[in-house]
């Protein structure tokens, strides 16, 4: 069954703003990119739907019981895995709106928004990703690998959504060319390997 969390928000890192937005480590934008946080802060939501799969691998095939992936790069991620956890997270579609709004009046906040929302998203997905390792204490966890990455070709993007029913848990819609929506989201796998 799959199992949707929703989180409080969380710290924001400028030195990671300014890193998504290319921006030299200085203070000249600290104020822009607080006003920018003020905007946005209390328009996120920050959702996850996951569930854990058994996985075989096979060479370059892996098998998780709901679909299969022909992927070389992520069966060496997943190798010695016999688990895994697929998931989908987001932080809705008020920061595509802020984004979309700025890049007609101020492209500089645009550019702002953009790197809060990179900023924010990484930061969901590492506190999942902090949470599976406190629930999974017998498991290594292998970096989790997404869509895209390598030879994971994107379609199994759809696969993804499928199973875990991404627009009716999160609230997370895919179009015909793949792209998510709202923006700022990502879904990945984790391969779960047992210490023993």
């Amino acid at each position: 069954m799959i199992k949707v969390k929703k989180y409080v928000g969380f710290n924001f890192d400028i030195g990671e703003i300014k890193r998504y937005a290319k921006i030299s480590n200085t203070n000249v934008f600290d104020l822009l990119i607080n006003e920018c946080i003020d905007e946005v802060k209390d328009k996120l939501t920050y959702k996850v739907c996951y569930d854990e799969f058994d996985v075989n691998v096979i060479n370059n095939r892996i098998d998780f019981g709901v679909f299969d992936v022909n992927s070389s790069n992520l069966s060496v991620n997943l190798a010695g895995s016999n688990k895994a956890i697929i998931f989908a997270t987001t932080i809705g579609i008020e920061i595509d709106r802020l984004i979309n709004k700025y890049l007609k009046i101020a492209p500089s906040k645009a550019i702002i928004f953009q790197a809060i929302g990179a900023e924010r998203i990484e930061t969901l997905a590492n506190a999942f990703n902090n949470e599976i390792a406190t629930m999974y204490p017998n498991f290594i966890l292998k970096p989790r690998y997404s869509p895209g990455y390598g030879d994971f070709d994107i379609k199994y993007q759809k696969k993804i959504f499928d199973v875990l029913n991404c627009y009716k848990n999160i609230g997370l819609t895919l179009n015909d060319s793949l792209i998510m929506s709202p923006s700022k989201s990502v879904t990945a796998i984790i391969g779960l390997e047992s210490k023993g």
